[in-house]
Formats: C-alpha cells, sequence, structure tokens
C-alpha cells in the first residue's frame, strides 16, 4: 500500500447516486476500515444514498451533497456558489484522501474535481477517460462483467485495501428491530409475512400497479400471505391504489418507515418482492429472500442481489440494455412477466415451508 494512504486519518468515501449503490459499496467500505481502523471515514453522499451511514458500523459521519452531475430529473437549479460553498466546506475539513465510487457508466471526474479543489491531496477512482491531474491514482478494472459489490472492491484493493469479506453491512437499530417484531407478531396469521415495495424512483424499471393487483391476489390465494406494503410517502397513491382493488388490503407502512425500520421489517419477513430499486439491495443486506420485478434497463449480472437467495423476473427485449427512465416502449420487459413465473419464483424461495402454510 501506498504510505500516503497508509498514514491517512480522514478519509472522504464519495457515492453520489442512489440508496441501493451506497450500499453495494459497503463491504468495500468495511476493506478500508479493516486496513485502517483508527482512521475517520466520511461518506458523502446523496439524500437519498447518505441515509445507509447511520446503518453502517464502518463510518463516522455522513456530509448530504445533490450533485448536478447526479440529476437525472434536471431539478436542480444552475446555482454555482452550491458547489462553492461544498468546495469551502470540504476545505475546511481537511480531508487527507478521497476515494470516489460510480458504476462503470458514470464518470468520476465531477467528483474528482470537487476534491481537487477543495485540496484533497490524495484522489483515487476507476476512470476510462483521462483524468490529468484530477486524480492521483487512476484505478483500471478487469475487462469483464463483474458485480457492482465486486467493482467497488476493486477499485479499493488497487490501493491495497485487501477485503476481509464481501458481506454487505447494514445492521438495524435495535429499537427498530423490537417494534417491527411487535408489528409483525400481532398480524401473523397463518400464511407468511411478505413485504412488496412497489414504487421506483425510476419509471422504466416500476412494474404497473394494477399487476402488483394480481400478484398480491396470487400470493393471498396460494400462501394465505400477510402483505406489508412499504413505500416513501409519494408512493401513497400508487399504494393505495393496488390496496383498494383487494379484497384483503394488507398493511400499509408506505411513509411511516426509517431505512433502519424499513431494514428491521425486512429482516424479520419471509420474502420481499421489489422492483429494481434501493429495497432490493436492503433486503439481500439482510438477508431475506427476494423475487424482483426486474426490468432490463441495466444488466443484471451487475445489479442483481448480492449473496442473498434470489429470483430476477423479465422479459427478454431487443431494446435491452437501454439505461432509459422513461421508456419509449410501454414497459415490454417487465409489464408482461406472468403472474404465475411470480408465483413460481416465491415458490422455489420458500417452497416447502410455504406449501405447508397455504394447504394449512
Amino acid at each position: 500500500m501506498d504510505e500516503r494512504w497508509q498514514r491517512a486519518q480522514r478519509i472522504l468515501i464519495i457515492r453520489l447516486d442512489n440508496l441501493g449503490d451506497v450500499i453495494l459499496a459497503t463491504p468495500a467500505i468495511h476493506a478500508i476500515r479493516a486496513r485502517l481502523p483508527s482512521a475517520r471515514l466520511t461518506l458523502l453522499a446523496s439524500p437519498s444514498g447518505a441515509q445507509v451511514a447511520a446503518l453502517d458500523p464502518d463510518l463516522d459521519e455522513v456530509i448530504v451533497y445533490r450533485a448536478p452531475w447526479m440529476d437525472p430529473d434536471h431539478l436542480l437549479s444552475q446555482d454555482p456558489s452550491r458547489e462553492a460553498s461544498m468546495v469551502a466546506h470540504l476545505r475546511r475539513r481537511g480531508f487527507d484522501g478521497a476515494i470516489i465510487f460510480t458504476s462503470y457508466h458514470q464518470s468520476p471526474l465531477p467528483a474528482a474535481y470537487l476534491s481537487y479543489q477543495a485540496g484533497v491531496p490524495l484522489r483515487h477512482a476507476a476512470s476510462i477517460d483521462g483524468p490529468g491531474s484530477l486524480l492521483t491514482s487512476r484505478h483500471r478494472h478487469p475487462e469483464k462483467i463483474m458485480h457492482e459489490v465486486e467493482r467497488g472492491l476493486d477499485l479499493v484493493g488497487g490501493l491495497g485495501f485487501e477485503p476481509s469479506g464481501d458481506d454487505l453491512r447494514i445492521e438495524p437499530h435495535a429499537a427498530d428491530h423490537a417494534r417491527m417484531n411487535a408489528l409483525i407478531a400481532r398480524c401473523r396469521a397463518d400464511g407468511p409475512v411478505v413485504v412488496i415495495h412497489p414504487g421506483c424512483t425510476c419509471p422504466s424499471r416500476t412494474y404497473p400497479p394494477d399487476r402488483y393487483v394480481e400478484v398480491a391476489r396470487a400470493l393471498q390465494r396460494e400462501f394465505a400471505a400477510q402483505i406489508f406494503w412499504t413505500g416513501a410517502g409519494s408512493d401513497a397513491p400508487i399504494v393505495e391504489q393496488i390496496r383498494q382493488a383487494l379484497a384483503n388490503p394488507g398493511i400499509s407502512l408506505v411513509g411511516q418507515t426509517s431505512l433502519s425500520s424499513l431494514a428491521a421489517l425486512l429482516a424479520q419477513a419471509d420474502l420481499a418482492i421489489t422492483n429494481n430499486t434501493g429495497p432490493m439491495h436492503l433486503a439481500a443486506a439482510v438477508q431475506t429472500p427476494v423475487v424482483v420485478l426486474f426490468a432490463l434497463t441495466n444488466p443484471p449480472a451487475e445489479w442483481h442481489p448480492w449473496k442473498v437467495p434470489h429470483r430476477l423476473l423479465n422479459q427478454s427485449v431487443d431494446c435491452a440494455i437501454c439505461y432509459q427512465r422513461v421508456c419509449p416502449f410501454e414497459q415490454k420487459c417487465l409489464r408482461d412477466v406472468p403472474i404465475g413465473d411470480v408465483v413460481q419464483a416465491v415458490s422455489e424461495l420458500q417452497p416447502s415451508r410455504w406449501s405447508e402454510r397455504g394447504a394449512a
């Protein structure tokens, strides 16, 4: 390992996209912590991703930053003073080094420039572009398909932070475990507990509400499932539309959970059903099997749930892999996933236990 990194005591870890992306970076963060146990590790993250910091024991603090180069919906106004303020804030903190995490289709150079302006002396990232002096060390990933967890571990491995494991690092608070355990105990019927998270910030990855209605009916009919609905407050209209179409609407916790309490709920559930979104990775982090309505906007091999039993459901289409936020083709890769395929996936993940409950 470079001696300068061995001496580093204040490290800025930059991951500026979404919740799931930060969750997938936790094994790499743990590798840094294992090699530098006394260092102060600070996460620079989006408002969504910043939530992970409270549940990752390897992080000491978080700085929230909405970066204009991570603004796909163009919600940020042009305001150079905002970026100047963040540069000044980072400069005052006196970081020794910055490690910039990006997925393979993102450039680390805007974050590298932010760090450069803030006077961070060590700046490390993977880049296929010529970084000039923006990076003090430039990593190159192998030319092969890599899961996002593996990319993160490979990135820090390039500095000598060898992994001590590759498990996702999420620890819900004990109080949330107790609260969710009590809630499930009060509501548990004969069937299994299934958490369904039908929302997603990316419209092209969102399984249609009318299909979730059919999924819920099938789970209740086949397995006597007790369904808990989760989501952000903005998901309430969609979830209520689904629940109103059901004879047994299940229990809605939409807008009522923190990331910790959602993780605690998922940890105690028998199964989760989601789109390709952050809670998919949260379920994996707490080792709950997950069925994913996985739109072919992104490569499944790089973004599937990590180290947990799972099934990815979609339909083969010529337009995969498109990276579109809004699908121009009526979600052909997702909308026509048969409900029978969802039921089959559920059966495969919990065959004997679920069959016994459904027959009770």
